[in-house]
């Protein structure tokens, strides 16, 4: 595992990253990162864990890309979370931009898999690229807070800036975390899993 000396990271505190483990998708229908299995951490080594996501490009147009946690090792991937989701967009032409609350993609004590960078084209340059922070997911005293955001080229010619944040609605530890498509197979990217110190 390789060490990175981090500067504020998006505005936040600065800290050491270490890279432990990278995935990479390949018509991939899910990307799972599971305490104690293939070199992953995610128990209280860390109090913060920090996922980088790059490139991810859906094999179906208009796919949302999501996230789920789990308690029991990734036998289940259904946490209960309660998340709010903005987007803004800018289009290329300057035609059309806004910035919105999206109550679509929120989660109110839903146990279904959460949005962090919805609408993604399937064209070849199309694709979506951000990060997910975990807080302290080992605590087995106090819900789990996480924040993500991201950035997707959407075919209308579109830069979406994604924001969700929220938290897992449990006090049982979080040991693994998957992530998917809404719609149809991980076509290509990578995700970066570090602990922050």
């Amino acid at each position: 595992m390789a060490n990175y000396n981090a500067v504020k990271y998006n505005g936040f505190s600065k800290g050491t990253l270490k890279l432990i483990k990278t995935l990479t998708a390949s018509s991939s229908a899910t990307l799972s990162f599971v305490d104690g299995s293939s070199d992953v951490v995610l128990d209280n080594t860390y109090k913060e864990y920090l996922f980088i996501f790059n490139n991810m490009h859906p094999a179906t147009n208009n796919a949302n890309f999501q996230f789920n946690g789990s308690v029991d090792t990734g036998s289940n991937y259904n946490v209960t979370k309660t998340t709010n989701f903005y987007y803004a967009y800018e289009e290329e032409a300057d035609g059309a931009n806004i910035l919105e609350y999206r109550a679509d993609y929120d989660l109110a004590q839903g146990t279904g898999f959460q949005s962090i960078a919805p609408e993604i084209g399937s064209e070849n340059d199309e694709c979506a690229s951000g990060f997910l922070r975990l807080f302290n997911p080992s605590s087995t005293t106090f819900v789990k807070h996480f924040i993500s955001t991201a950035n997707g080229y959407q075919g209308g010619n579109y830069s979406i800036n994604h924001y969700c944040a929220g938290y897992c609605n449990t006090t049982s530890a979080v040991d693994a975390v998957q992530f998917k498509m809404s719609s149809g197979n991980i076509d290509a990217g990578t995700i970066q899993l570090f602990g922050v110190s």
